[in-house]
């Protein structure tokens, strides 16, 4: 059955009621712009943010989230938070905080589910060794931002919006801003500048006040959640001591630990809708943004700098440097019975204009930063461990 002329106009009435009440701030739907040509867009039933949203989740690079680390690597826990979970977080809490300044709820959920697809296995341990290899083979720093892009917008060549892209290269939960301000870009160009100042590690602002709010988002989505994951698996007491009396008070982080995360949540969407309502900028009160920093520093402390979660960090970085490699010397010498050809190099999904750019060693590192965390031990213990085999060996 076909929607009918009057029913497509109601909904075409009922959708422009909504864009009327957006804020004069919001980055609406008809000023998305996409790279290539094709069929003019439904802005009423599918408008272009709500199709990336779609088109990042049905991309390869979206499933492979369903076993990448997000802080507590090599532990098997499911009630711990996977990158699966925090993206969903993300674009939960960016929508929260998008719906109350009336922005572009469509825009943030397609940022923030895209946001950290370029994460290699095992975390930033795992991205800081990645970058320490790309280095060394002249493909530069690796960033997992731009490897979020490069999946997207490369690779797989979903064609998304420019402000979806330019949302996910520049979100950055880690560096603390008191105040984001949009950098507006307005073509490709944009774009490509942007890419080349973050692949030097120099950090760039969102062009969007819908960016600005889910890179934001990213950092309220971690902070009481890793809180929570490290009292869950035993490595953080649930007295959290030593945390600033400030803190505590600010985000009530007294009596039930299984409220701190929910508090923490409350308590900081709360203060940025209060501060960032209809100003065209996203931002924390002086008193929540130096809470929000202090606690960012003991997470680091006592939570990602833990000898305990890093004992096994020399045998994973041998094993990236191993795997790089061996998949460098199977591309450079052809040989194509190897995996990376099958899972990369002449997968259907992967675009030949990628392929026929792309070095050998810019191939190895996609390869890498693409795999799940599993995919990557399975891939080792094939390479590394001898096969044995039964009675003979016909096999």
């Amino acid at each position: 059955m076909q929607i009918t002329d009057a029913q497509r106009d109601a909904i075409t009435q009922r959708t422009e009621e909504r864009a009327s009440l957006l804020s004069c701030h919001a980055c609406r739907n008809d000023a998305a712009i996409r790279r290539d040509g094709g069929p003019p867009e439904d802005l009423v039933i599918r408008p272009p943010f709500f199709r990336d949203i779609d088109r990042i989740i049905h991309s390869r690079a979206f499933s492979r989230y369903i076993d990448k680390t997000q802080v507590f690597y090599l532990l098997d826990n499911e009630h711990i938070t996977h990158r699966a979970i925090h993206i969903q977080l993300v674009a939960k809490i960016g929508r929260t905080i998008g719906r109350a300044l009336s922005l572009n709820e469509d825009l943030i959920e397609a940022i923030a589910l895209g946001h950290d697809i370029g994460h290699p296995p095992y975390g930033h341990f795992g991205e800081k060794c990645l970058s320490e290899l790309c280095e060394f083979h002249h493909t530069g720093r690796f960033c997992h931002n731009v490897q979020s892009i490069q999946f997207l917008d490369t690779i797989e060549d979903t064609n998304l919006t420019l402000q979806v892209l330019d949302g996910i290269l520049c979100h950055d939960g880690e560096v603390h801003n008191a105040r984001l301000t949009p950098d507006p870009i307005t073509d490709w160009d944009g774009l490509s500048r942007k890419r080349e100042i973050m692949q030097q590690k120099k950090d760039q602002t969102p062009g969007t006040v819908e960016g600005c709010v889910v890179r934001i988002a990213d950092t309220i989505a971690y902070l009481g959640r890793d809180l929570q994951d490290a009292i869950e698996i035993g490595c953080l007491d649930r007295s959290l001591p030593g945390l600033p009396e400030e803190c505590r008070t600010m985000f009530s982080l007294r009596g039930d630990h299984r409220r701190y995360n929910a508090s923490i949540i409350d308590t900081v969407c709360r203060d940025v809708i209060a501060c960032s309502f209809d100003n065209g900028e996203v931002r924390f009160s002086p008193e929540v943004s130096d809470c929000v920093q202090a606690l960012k520093q003991y997470n680091y402390a006592n939570i990602y700098e833990n000898e305990v979660l890093h004992a096994q960090d020399p045998l994973i970085k041998n094993l990236y440097g191993v795997l790089f490699e061996r998949f460098l010397g199977d591309v450079e010498e052809e040989r194509t019975d190897s995996l990376i050809f099958k899972d990369l190099i002449r997968a259907e999904w992967v675009s030949p204009a990628y392929l026929e750019k792309a070095s050998p060693a810019e191939q190895v590192r996609d390869y890498i930063a693409g795999m799940t965390d599993k995919y990557f031990e399975s891939v080792a213990r094939e390479l590394l461990i001898p096969k044995r085999h039964f009675r003979n060996h016909d096999q």
